[in-house]
């Protein structure tokens, strides 16, 4: 396993969508995505099946799904919804 610091990126869709959260749920959302440059599989984070290498971070009724590229040292979230929005998918 790397010792090395992650860089975080979102996707354009995820940016977007970190953006039309309410201000408080950004509070609470950012800095649980940028810890994941330290440790990217934090305690509570699932991995989800299916061939996308999907990782699930749950913060409140909020879920932040992203991919760990260990390659280049990069983590990247691909969505930002909340929990009723997540399941109708």
């Amino acid at each position: 396993m790397s010792s090395g610091r992650y860089r975080v990126e979102y996707s354009r869709p995820a940016e977007r969508q970190f953006r039309a959260l309410p201000a408080e749920a950004q509070r609470r959302i950012a800095p649980r995505v940028n810890a994941l440059a330290d440790a990217p599989r934090p305690r509570g984070t699932e991995k989800l099946e299916g061939g996308e290498d999907l990782y699930r971070l749950r913060v409140g009724d909020y879920r932040i799904l992203y991919q760990i590229r260990g390659q280049v040292l990069l983590i990247l979230v691909v969505r930002v919804a909340h929990r009723r929005e997540e399941y109708r998918r």
